[in-house]
């Protein structure tokens, strides 16, 4: 459980009635107690023993909520719309557009928890990592989700505000330009973007519009000026996307402006440290056939090499062609660095087929980091990563349910969890990056 939570506030007399909203046309309004957070920025209450799925609320507190789904059977979903008894941590939430104070329909969706304080969004974080991890990874292990340090993110608000260098806006068939609401794909009109740098805050441009454009795209790399760039069809083609630069410490990355890159100011930086810091050095083995895999555009990689030195070996490896041809030149300091352009599934079956009693050697001294996409690796990857036995593996998550259950399927398979550190990279939503060490059981 995690420590210092403030305690539910008490009335001090009786409760004065509060009038319930009366219900809409999509489901009737009933009160709940909120009993816990769940996955993906929702928390669980109880009506007449059903599992109500509520947003907008929290652990604590009683609310009234518009019953939004009811086609299942074992469970609802539902919407806040009025606070009966509040939560000590709730506070203004961050962005009007998305405050309990609109109608469900019209609050912008990505700041899921806007409405709580900042320590307790990390508490509650950090709840959901724990319990997927006894659950689906069968390890019980106390973790604690950290804020990003002022250093690595200059500019951030402690309130979690101002630190989103990538956004995108939707365009409505009008033309009108907004997130989507919340839980749907409605386009929401907002005067403010509040978890944007401030550069794309001010270039966002809310209140105009845009016909017959897809989607608005703000980009504020960390050299060069922000960009705002009009998506009108489908993705540019390689040929012609243009690149930018990201500075990490004394590091610059060159991608692809539309390319994959950690959207917090200070992720980048923040993951680097993280990963530099778990690696078991005494286990690491600069000449083993290290790897990288879901590359990117090197930055991990990078990570390795700088703490390891320039004679790191390491392969990284990535689906996209543009990334890896990035990642070639942004690992050129490295004389035992290569990047090849593969699927991580394909990679590694291939490379369990065709390496010799020698390379085999090297896999199974090897440090693996790995750096999947939300879904995580799946039970291919484990598989295959299994048969090659490499010492360690640095597994960087950006999902703890998917997380949760990679480490438990590498359990199965004779590897042990045995550190995991947690960021708070997605301030005021539900989002986690966590950092895990697993090591092969002798």
């Amino acid at each position: 459980m995690a420590q210092n939570r403030r305690p539910r506030r008490k009335a001090a007399g009786p409760a004065r009635p509060r009038p319930v909203p009366p219900a809409a046309d999509d489901g009737p309004v009933i009160e709940l107690e909120v009993e816990r957070v769940a996955h993906g920025g929702v928390f669980v209450a109880h009506h007449e023993g059903r599992v109500v799925f509520v947003s907008d609320a929290i652990p604590g507190e009683r609310v009234a909520a518009r019953v939004s789904d009811r086609r299942r059977d074992r469970f609802w979903r539902a919407e806040t719309v009025d606070v009966l008894e509040p939560s000590p941590d709730r506070q203004p939430h961050v962005w009007p557009e998305a405050s309990v104070d609109r109608s469900p329909e019209r609050r912008a969706g990505g700041a899921e928890f806007g409405h709580i304080a900042a320590q307790r969004q990390r508490e509650l974080k950090a709840d959901v990592l724990r319990d997927a991890l006894s659950r689906m990874g069968g390890v019980d292990r106390e973790v604690a989700v950290r804020a990003v340090d002022a250093e690595s993110a200059p500019g951030v608000d402690p309130s979690g505000t101002g630190w989103r260098t990538r956004l995108r806006l939707q365009v409505a068939p009008d033309g009108t330009v907004g997130p989507y609401a919340a839980r749907s794909h409605t386009v929401v009109a907002v005067s403010s973007v509040p978890l944007a740098v401030r550069p794309l805050a001010e270039l966002a441009p809310l209140g105009e519009r845009f016909p017959g454009a897809r989607a608005i795209d703000l980009v504020a790399p960390s050299v060069g000026e922000p960009e705002l760039v009009v998506v009108t069809g489908d993705r540019t083609p390689q040929a012609a996307r243009p690149a930018i630069e990201e500075r990490v410490g004394d590091r610059t990355f060159r991608l692809d402006r539309d390319g994959f890159w950690q959207v917090h100011r200070g992720a980048a930086a923040t993951l680097t440290r993280a990963v530099q810091d778990l690696v078991d050095a005494d286990r690491f083995d600069p000449t083993a056939a290290n790897l990288d895999l879901y590359g990117g555009v090197g930055l991990l990689a990078a990570a390795i090499g700088d703490r390891f030195g320039d004679a790191v070996r390491i392969t990284s490896v990535e689906s996209d062609a543009r990334a890896t041809e990035h990642a070639g030149a942004n690992l050129a300091d490295w004389v035992g660095a290569r990047a090849v352009t593969a699927r991580v599934d394909a990679f590694l079956s291939r490379l369990a087929g065709t390496a010799g009693a020698g390379e085999r050697g090297r896999l199974r001294d090897a440090t693996v980091v790995l750096d999947p996409p939300r879904s995580g690796a799946g039970r291919e990857v484990v598989d295959a990563l299994a048969e090659l036995r490499p010492r360690q593996l640095l597994y960087v998550a950006c999902d703890p349910v998917a997380l949760a259950r990679d480490v438990g399927l590498l359990r199965e398979r004779g590897y042990e969890l045995e550190d995991v550190v947690a960021f708070d990279l997605f301030p005021n939503t539900h989002h986690i990056e966590a950092v895990a060490r697993l090591g092969a059981i002798v």
